[in-house]
């Protein structure tokens, strides 16, 4: 489906990328080079979305009349508490310390961009974490080094596997692109 779409990825997310494809679509990669600083005053659902409509209009890439551009971007929530991608092994912890035990939501905000239209829509997942030992979370840290990812973590990899117990709404969101919910905005996207 969508051959006669020329779809651009600008992320940097091997994991949008490996949705992508298991999607079947066949993409180019561009650049999105910007600051991922948004005003203070946004709310939750607003700061992915508005990040991801950042990054789609400082991505300057050739596109024609069947481009469509896809941009995004994932925030962990713990009550309203935003949690990005941590800077070193001791955040990363502190991450993973606050979200044992408790339940959080994970929010990716996706744009679409063609030459002439942009849209923009979100996701939210909620994810519950048994609790995680502090041996279980500094071996996790040392083994797959979650420093690229929201909330310090991948559901995919050994934390999720062994410390997701409930997840409720989209388990691909988790990993950092409603894959569903993208079909069906592609669906109806008309050039």
């Amino acid at each position: 489906m969508f051959e006669d779409i020329d779809f651009i990825l600008a992320s940097n997310s091997p994991r949008r990328r490996q949705l992508l494809e298991q999607m079947g679509i066949k993409y180019r990669l561009a650049e999105s080079d910007c600051d991922e600083v948004c005003p203070p005053e946004l709310q939750r659902e607003q700061i992915p979305v508005y990040l991801s409509s950042l990054k789609s209009e400082a991505c300057r890439v050739a596109m024609t009349s069947r481009s469509l551009l896809i941009t995004a971007d994932t925030l962990v929530c713990l009550d309203n508490l935003a949690l990005g991608k941590p800077h070193d092994a001791k955040q990363a912890s502190d991450m993973l310390r606050m979200i044992s035990g408790k339940t959080h939501d994970v929010i990716t905000g996706v744009t679409l961009r063609d030459r002439t239209h942009q849209k923009s829509f979100y996701s939210v997942t909620k994810v519950t974490f048994s609790h995680l030992s502090d041996e279980e979370i500094e071996h996790y840290i040392s083994v797959c080094k979650p420093f690229d990812k929201a909330g310090a973590y991948g559901i995919q990899e050994w934390i999720g596997i062994i410390g997701v117990n409930r997840i409720e709404g989209c388990f691909y969101n988790v990993m950092g692109l409603p894959v569903s919910l993208l079909y069906q905005e592609i669906k109806q996207w008309n050039f």
